[in-house]
């Protein structure tokens, strides 16, 4: 139980906090003056890279690099997404955007990106080391 925990929990985590943002109403929502959409979007890019890391993690489960975990990882992700915009139609004052699936997106491909890329260059090389 510890093990799956370790590895399945911080998907679900993100994977709730992803929810409890997007039902949010967009009232209650903050707004950030000039910076507003730069700071949505950021967080939505923050938030995919995130989970796309954690279902990798899920995935991978600390063996070696491999492609078919990675873009399995990407996409999940992306499937999360949609039924995230999805579920966003039922909050007030929201709206789904296919543009915040592709912001997603991104958001989960450059993080899992530069994820793996310090894993192999700077993680793994030290754990070598020693």
């Amino acid at each position: 139980m510890r093990e799956w925990i370790g590895r399945c929990g911080p998907a679900i985590i993100v994977m709730g906090l992803i929810f409890a943002a997007s039902s949010t109403p967009g009232s209650d929502l903050p707004k950030f003056g000039a910076w507003d959409i730069f700071a949505k979007k950021g967080g939505h890019m923050l938030g995919y890279a995130l989970l796309s890391a954690s279902y990798f993690h899920v995935l991978n489960n600390g063996k070696k690099i491999k492609g078919v975990h990675f873009f399995s990882a990407i996409i999940l992700a992306i499937l999360y997404s949609i039924t995230d915009e999805y579920h966003q139609i039922f909050t007030p004052g929201r709206t789904a955007s296919p543009i915040d699936v592709c912001i997603d997106a991104t958001g989960g491909f450059v993080g899992l990106g530069l994820w793996c890329l310090i894993k192999t260059r700077f993680w793994d090389r030290r754990r070598r080391a020693e």
